[in-house]
């Protein structure tokens, strides 16, 4: 089988005017069969759908605050300041993926970011929003360990993935879903009550996550089963 080739969204360091990758994105995605390719840092079209155009899948991963015009709510002073040129080529990239059916998969920001593209709202800082925090959402290293409980779905697509009805995961941001979008169906919720996983139902694989599994891909056969249902989605 020829690897397919799956497109990862970069981050971008402005202090240091530096286009950067966390390992476990391409790491987990190589290891599961794939073949990663770090696209542009771009808000050109032309560029991106040439970049886009070379993929099997792509693979949304975390970083800044997604900007709050995106889902209609006016800017927290909590909220992080967000990346303009990256909420733009995403955005650009998920539709593609959506009206041409290509694989995708999020992770934290990525399921933040498809719900605010959908129609749905953001916690845009989750310690004053949601309440004392009855889980740690925000953990310190090491990030490979489990630090709450997330429930799957019945009938939840991971429920299948990840061979039980629940899983140990590691946590770490400060925004969440609020408002589910209405297209969207949850796949797994937190011990406190926040929807960490949601899918598109009737794509051939659109699914997101709050946790992170490109931190812990290497100890955790879980994420390893994650990154490799993706891959297998992109298999042509």
């Amino acid at each position: 089988m020829q690897r397919p080739v799956i497109g990862v969204t970069p981050l971008y360091d402005k202090a240091k005017s530096s286009i950067w990758m966390i390992p476990g994105y391409p790491g987990g995605i190589e290891q599961a069969g794939a073949c990663p390719l770090m696209l542009p840092y771009t808000d050109d079209a032309d560029v991106l759908r040439r970049a886009y155009s070379l993929c099997d899948g792509i693979l949304f991963t975390g970083g800044p605050d997604v900007e709050p015009s995106l889902y209609g709510a006016e800017s927290s002073p909590l909220c992080g300041v967000p990346d303009t040129v990256r909420d733009s080529m995403e955005r650009r990239l998920f539709l593609w993926c959506v009206a041409e059916d290509k694989p995708v998969l999020g992770i934290c920001r990525g399921i933040q970011l498809f719900n605010a593209l959908l129609g749905g709202t953001l916690y845009q800082d989750l310690p004053s929003e949601y309440g004392e925090e009855k889980v740690e959402h925000s953990m310190t290293p090491p990030y490979d360990r489990g630090v709450h409980r997330v429930d799957f779905a019945e009938d939840s697509p991971l429920t299948k993935i990840y061979g039980q009805n629940s899983a140990m995961v590691n946590s770490y941001h400060h925004q969440a879903v609020k408002a589910l979008a209405p297209a969207l169906t949850v796949s797994a919720v937190s011990e406190d009550g926040l929807v960490e996983g949601a899918y598109l139902k009737g794509a051939r694989f659109i699914h997101s996550v709050q946790w992170h599994p490109e931190l812990d891909y290497l100890v955790n056969s879980h994420s390893r089963a994650l990154f490799s249902a993706f891959v297998q989605a992109c298999v042509k």
